[in-house]
C-alpha cells in the first residue's frame, strides 16, 4: 500500500460543503432544479482527493455530505420511485434543492450583516480602549504620569492583550491525510472482487475497507458498475440484504462478410 502523506495545511475559500456546492452552481451554470448528482459527486470527491490545502474538520463534513449525495444517487437508482400522497412522483432530489435555497438566502443575509459589521467598526465610540492607549501613547511622553486612563480600562487592555495571546499560542493545527485512490482503480478493484466470488454479500464488503474515504470511492465505484451492467443487485433474504453478482461484458457477434 503506498505511503499516506500528511501536511499541517489550512483552507480559507469554502467555509463548508454548501458553499463549494454553490462554486459549481455558479461554475458549471448548474440548473438547481435538475441537479446533475454523479457530476457533483465526482467534483466533491476530486476536491476532497486533490486540494492539497484542506482542514481535517472541513474534509469530514465533506465527507459526510459526499455520503448523502451518494444515498440520492441510489435512491435515484432504484427501479420504483417513492409518490407522495397524491400519487406524484418525488424527486430524490428535491430536498437537497430545499437546503441550497435555504443556503443562499443564509448566506445573503450572512453578507449583509458582514457589512453593517464592517460599517460599524468604523466607528469610534466612546470608551474605547484600544483606542483610549493608543492615544495615550501618543501624546504622552516618557516618564509621564497616566492621569487620563482609569485602572479599569488599564485592565481591560491587559485583559485583551492576554486572550489574543492566548490564541495565537493555542492555534488549532489540522493535519490531513491524501490518499491514493481513484475512480478507475475502485472501478477495477471491484470488477476484480466481485468476479472472483461471482456473487458477494453487499454487508460483507466492509471487511474491504481501510477507511471511510476508501468506503465512499468504492460505494461510488458499485453504483457505476450497476449502471454500466457489469454489477447486478440480487435481493437477498432478510430486510436491506443486498447480493452483487458479477455480469461479464457480452461480446457481440462478429459479422462475416463474403468475398463473392
Amino acid at each position: 500500500m503506498p505511503e499516506r502523506l500528511t501536511y499541517t495545511i489550512h483552507l480559507p475559500q469554502f467555509e463548508g460543503p454548501f458553499d463549494l456546492l454553490l462554486f459549481f452552481i455558479e461554475r458549471d451554470e448548474i440548473d438547481i432544479y435538475d441537479i446533475p448528482i454523479n457530476k457533483l459527486i465526482h467534483d466533491f470527491l476530486d476536491y476532497i482527493h486533490q486540494m492539497e490545502s484542506l482542514n481535517i474538520e472541513l474534509a469530514s463534513e465533506f465527507i459526510l455530505f459526499v455520503s448523502t449525495l451518494m444515498r440520492i444517487k441510489a435512491r435515484m437508482l432504484l427501479p420504483r420511485r417513492e409518490v407522495d400522497a397524491s400519487g406524484q412522483e418525488i424527486d430524490p432530489r428535491q430536498e437537497l434543492v430545499n437546503k441550497i435555497l435555504e443556503y443562499k438566502k443564509y448566506k445573503q443575509v450572512a453578507a449583509e450583516m458582514a457589512q453593517r459589521e464592517a460599517e460599524h467598526q468604523q466607528q469610534v465610540r466612546r470608551g474605547n480602549v484600544l483606542r483610549d492607549l493608543e492615544q495615550v501613547g501618543e501624546t504622552m511622553a516618557e516618564g509621564t504620569e497616566v492621569q487620563t486612563l482609569t485602572l479599569f480600562k488599564l485592565m481591560k487592555a491587559y485583559q485583551k492583550a492576554l486572550i489574543r495571546l492566548d490564541q495565537r499560542l493555542n492555534k488549532p493545527q489540522h493535519v490531513v491525510m491524501r490518499y491514493h485512490y481513484t475512480m478507475e482503480n475502485s472501478r477495477e478493484f471491484m470488477v476484480n472482487l466481485v468476479s472472483s466470488h461471482r456473487t458477494l454479500p453487499f454487508a460483507t464488503l466492509f471487511e474491504h475497507f481501510e477507511n471511510r474515504m476508501h468506503a465512499i470511492f468504492l460505494f461510488l465505484a458499485i453504483l457505476e458498475l450497476v449502471q454500466q451492467g457489469l454489477i447486478g443487485l440480487l435481493t437477498g433474504e432478510g430486510y436491506n440484504n443486498f447480493i452483487l453478482e458479477y455480469r461479464p461484458p457480452v461480446a457481440l457477434p462478429v459479422e462475416t462478410v463474403s468475398v463473392n
